[in-house]
């Protein structure tokens, strides 16, 4: 007999609700999304950088240290982020340029993430991580999207690419990434 299998199964779930997001529409066509499975030593790493930038950041990222320890406590994280590649070529003004081309002539400003980025690459990078969480519901696993998790992928160098947010996934009693303090 085995007991509490549940647990067994989640790196597996992890990896379909990765697929999902791959899956996920794309604007015109064009897949800038990247998506990784965070394995437990990198848990740690990120779970460090998150403490590293609330301490950096000082007041207001309090926030910082509890979702490291949310991370902490996962079964384990998926990484969904954007590398663009350019842009839609609209001149729609959304990012906040004329054009297209002024917006990709614009130096990049470094952060917890890099932009400016066509809007709608933004816009791809929102619907892969809400077809990853309805995903994730679907299999009735707990979790919860953290700007905070990719800010620290980006920052540690663990994920070199334009904005990534992080997935904590858990399967126990009780959901651990809500009544936070």
């Amino acid at each position: 007999m085995i007991l509490n299998p549940e647990s067994e199964v989640l790196k597996t779930l992890s990896k379909s609700i990765l697929l999902a997001a791959r899956t996920a529409p794309k604007a015109k066509g064009v897949d800038d999304i990247v998506t990784a499975l965070v394995e437990k030593p990198d848990i740690e790493v990120l779970a460090s950088t998150m403490e590293k930038l609330a301490d950096e950041k000082g007041a207001g990222f309090a926030f910082l240290k509890r979702d490291a320890a949310n991370l902490r406590n996962a079964g384990t994280v998926v990484l969904i982020g954007v590398e663009t590649s350019g842009a839609a070529g609209l001149n729609c003004g959304a990012c906040g340029f004329e054009t297209c081309t002024e917006m990709l002539n614009r130096k990049k400003v470094e952060g917890d993430f890099r932009g400016p980025n066509c809007m709608l690459k933004y816009v791809d990078l929102g619907i892969a991580i809400g077809a990853a969480v309805a995903k994730a519901k679907d299999f009735c696993i707990d979790n919860r999207v953290m700007y905070s998790i990719g800010a620290a992928a980006r920052v540690s160098g663990l994920l070199d690419v334009d904005v990534v947010f992080g997935i904590p996934l858990s399967v126990t009693g009780k959901n651990i990434f809500f009544d936070r303090k």
